[in-house]
């Protein structure tokens, strides 16, 4: 009788059976009980877990978003409308992974990382968890290095630094957007890589953001990731993560990242309605009780690293809409307890023509004062102090109080400063022209420019720094720029 090499005294199909492989395989598949809103019920898959993936009998995707005792529910990853009633389903990946890397530099995409700008899908083969937990203390380092936006307020008196969390809070239409663009067109000044991330916005307003990136040229170091208005609520709850995941796989090359959550308040809200949907406990205001674990662990994840790991950073500018100016509603509230400072934008000075309408009376920055240039530090000084004195002799005035000579001249260099403070949309300044305006400011050599003449001074001053001394150079030197460009004489 004819023996098998592989198991000797055996014929060859007994050979074969011996070296089967009899482990039960055991493969779950689920079905659709009820869709509808983004938001699929599906019965059986016993051993699928929070977070996971899984995927609909016509390919589709979605992700297992709350548990029930013989159910659960999956929100869906995309608008696909043949998913009905009875639609198979079974178990994918355990975590929900995106592509990383360089090919998504002036790429416009997805929270999936697919593409959106009609060009083919970005070439890489890095992936990376979408959820993954933030740094570890020890792997932290403090924050050190200046970040510019190019917003004479912001950089003068609100500093950021690199690997900071500063929120831009305020009312609808007051100019949050642009200055967090106007932090992204600065950059090309620097080696920040940027992540846009837009949540819940109409198509109109994401054509006006990507028009002005690629106008500007900053398109050419920024990823502008999208997830509109009209796109399912599950892709609108992705896209902040999304986005930090792209900036974070960066940082953790050693690089510089600036990422934009514009805006959170939408988020929220998308997170809130899937919420619903899928019957959890309503809170305060019907958000669910982890909303604040939601953005605290999202936002954490921006910070700098330690040299030793190659010393890259995450800053954070998420945005945070007001109604009405409340900011102690729940939201803004607890965005304002998670990062490092905020600005806040007043409805009131926007009325009165003062822009960008930054209400420094309610605006902090508590860690970017350390990492600021030490030379803007220095001239910066008690202004923060000086101005906020000056807005409050200007409300006495209203009285029609008689003043003394000291305190009329308070209010003359108060009103000089914020014409300084004023600053046209999408122009971004440089931070020589910063210490420029504030030598000349502090040597009073604006006191008695007429207020209309002050714009003129300050274009002056970003011409003329291009080629003018540095940040490292004395202030002896900076003092006998200013006063020439003025056409003063040193004496």
């Amino acid at each position: 009788m004819a023996t098998s090499s592989g198991a000797p005294g055996l014929s060859a199909r007994a050979a074969r059976l011996h070296d089967y492989d009899f482990a039960i395989r055991v493969h779950e598949q689920g079905r659709v009980v009820s869709v509808g809103d983004g938001v699929a019920w599906i019965e059986g898959l016993p051993s699928a877990a929070i977070d996971q993936l899984v995927t609909f009998a016509n390919g589709e995707s979605g992700l297992v978003f709350h548990l029930r005792e013989s159910e659960l529910g999956a929100i869906l990853l995309d608008a696909d409308t043949d998913i009905r009633s009875g639609t198979k389903v079974t178990l994918g990946e355990k975590r929900l992974a995106i592509q990383v890397g360089d090919a998504f530099i002036g790429r416009i995409v997805d929270p999936l990382g697919r593409p959106l700008d009609d060009r083919p899908a970005p070439d890489t083969h890095d992936h990376r968890w979408m959820d993954t937990p933030a740094p570890p203390i020890v792997d932290r380092d403090f924050v050190h290095d200046p970040l510019y936006t190019g917003n004479r307020i912001v950089d003068a008196l609100l500093p950021i630094g690199r690997g900071q969390r500063q929120l831009l809070i305020g009312d609808h239409g007051l100019g949050k957007t642009a200055l967090a663009l106007d932090a992204v067109l600065n950059q090309r000044r620097s080696d920040m890589r940027c992540v846009y991330i837009l949540i819940g916005k109409r198509r109109s307003d994401v054509v006006n953001v990507v028009q002005t990136l690629r106008s500007s040229g900053a398109l050419e170091y920024s990823t502008v990731v999208v997830a509109e208005a009209t796109q399912s609520p599950g892709l609108q709850y992705l896209a902040p993560f999304a986005g930090c995941t792209l900036a974070e796989a960066w940082m953790h090359q050693g690089l510089h990242t600036l990422v934009v959550y514009d805006d959170l308040t939408r988020h929220a809200q998308a997170y809130r309605a899937l919420s619903l949907l899928l019957r959890r406990p309503p809170g305060r205001e019907a958000y669910p009780g982890d909303i604040f674990y939601l953005h605290s662990r999202l936002l954490e994840r921006s910070t700098v690293l330690a040299p030793a790991l190659g010393g890259g950073s995450q800053t954070a500018f998420p945005i945070v809409e007001t109604e009405e100016g409340e900011i102690a509603a729940y939201i803004p509230t607890n965005l304002i307890s998670i990062t490092d400072g905020q600005t806040y934008f007043d409805s009131d000075l926007f009325s009165a023509g003062i822009l960008p309408p930054i209400d420094i009376t309610r605006s902090v920055s508590r860690i970017g004062g350390k990492a600021q240039d030490k030379s803007i530090r220095a001239e910066v000084g008690p202004m923060r102090l000086d101005y906020l004195q000056f807005l409050e002799l200007e409300r006495f005035t209203r009285f029609g109080a008689r003043l003394e000579a000291s305190t009329e001249a308070k209010i003359k260099r108060g009103r000089v400063l914020r014409e300084i403070l004023k600053q046209e949309r999408l122009a971004p300044v440089s931070a020589t022209s910063v210490l420029a305006w504030l030598i000349a400011y502090n040597d009073r050599l604006l006191d008695d420019t007429p207020p209309e003449e002050i714009g003129a001074k300050l274009r002056l001053f970003s011409e003329r720094t291009k080629n003018g001394p540095t940040l490292r150079d004395d202030r002896a030197t900076w003092s006998v720029a200013v006063r020439s460009w003025l056409g003063w004489v040193h004496g």
